[in-house]
């Protein structure tokens, strides 16, 4: 298989929590994202998914150099980013780019939309000259369904799926190769999501754009995603291709959370069992030993406290489909069907 554009190997991001007001003191740290590793391939698309709080958030954060990292590393086009400096720091900003999860918020409001899709050639001159920026952002807008005559129009004069559409064109500006999306349609309605996830989808193929996708809603994540990694509590529980997850997952938090996705079919919903976890989820300043998933799992033995499983090939080369990394002591397929 071909180098990966994205290699993300053992990166944690723990965040200190401080008491005092004039000397103040470490107590802790948030352990947001606690060792996670992962490529990202060409033209593909990786889903990452997990409850609220589980580091999805600051895993984006953290891959776009907002955040620092902790530790670990990640490779782009196999430079280590966290090495890059002034102007080569400024072209990977050209490479990787971002789409926020909540169009209200991430668009200046004093801002046109023509400015805030052209912002990044005044930051980037060399991409689109001044004489031609207009002309490329009423480009842009097309490109992503938006009338280009509506390029003088302020943010509040469009709905929630239209400033997303430009939030993409905003983020396709300097033609990225890499763009992370942290849970762009969790924010939208049900039909404008789909409207959403087509308009990416036809986006990777025509510029062949490499996605990480964030969320929490499996069904969203399915629609869009080659392959499919699950968080939880700052680590990957499983990652897989999106037929081995859906299909045949392994993991117990997996197999819980495909439980709980809604069936359209009325004959298909009584046929599968709906696992209901027990408890809340564990404090990610101090997360369980061993298995961090352990104090809500049901095949949870001492052996659990005492290991953390590894994230490795938990089943037989046999079958293509269900083989795939899971952190699990006992892994075990359990089918699921979801829609």
């Amino acid at each position: 298989m071909a180098e990966p554009i994205l290699s993300v190997r053992n990166l944690v991001k723990h965040f200190p929590l401080r008491v005092g007001v004039v000397f103040k003191r470490v107590v802790g740290h948030v352990r947001a994202v606690d060792g996670v590793s992962f490529d990202l391939h060409r033209g593909e698309t990786l889903g990452v998914v997990g409850e609220s709080g589980c580091g999805k958030s600051t895993l984006a954060q953290v891959l776009m150099r907002l955040e620092p990292p902790t530790s670990g590393a990640v490779t782009f086009e196999g430079r280590n980013i966290f090495d890059m400096r002034g102007a080569e720091l400024r072209r990977l900003r050209r490479d990787i780019q971002i789409v926020l999860q909540d169009p209200y918020t991430s668009l200046n409001p004093r801002m046109t939309v023509g400015d805030i899709v052209g912002e990044p050639f005044e930051i980037h001159p060399e991409v689109a000259p001044k004489a031609s920026r207009r002309q490329r952002v009423q480009e842009l807008l097309d490109v992503v369904g938006l009338n280009p005559e509506h390029i003088n129009r302020y943010p509040h004069q469009f709905s929630g799926g239209q400033r997303q559409r430009i939030g993409i064109a905003r983020a396709l500006a300097l033609r990225p190769k890499v763009i992370i999306c942290d849970e762009p349609v969790s924010a939208l309605d049900v039909s404008i999501q789909a409207q959403v996830m087509n308009l990416l989808g036809e986006l990777q193929t025509e510029f062949g754009l490499s996605y990480v996708f964030i969320a929490h809603d499996l069904s969203v994540v399915r629609h869009l995603s080659d392959r499919v990694a699950v968080m939880y509590l700052g680590k990957i529980a499983e990652i897989g291709t999106e037929t081995s997850i859906y299909e045949h997952p392994t993991h117990p938090y997996t197999q819980a959370l495909l439980s709980a996705v809604p069936v359209p079919d009325p004959e298909l919903r009584g046929r599968r069992e709906v696992i209901r976890l027990s408890g809340d989820v564990p404090s990610p300043v101090d997360p369980p030993s061993g298995c961090r998933f352990r104090t809500r799992c049901w095949k949870a033995t001492d052996l659990c406290a005492e290991q953390e499983p590894p994230l490795t090939l938990r089943l037989d080369g046999s079958d293509a489909d269900r083989e795939h990394p899971s952190a699990c002591h006992f892994a075990e397929p359990r089918p699921h069907v979801v829609a």
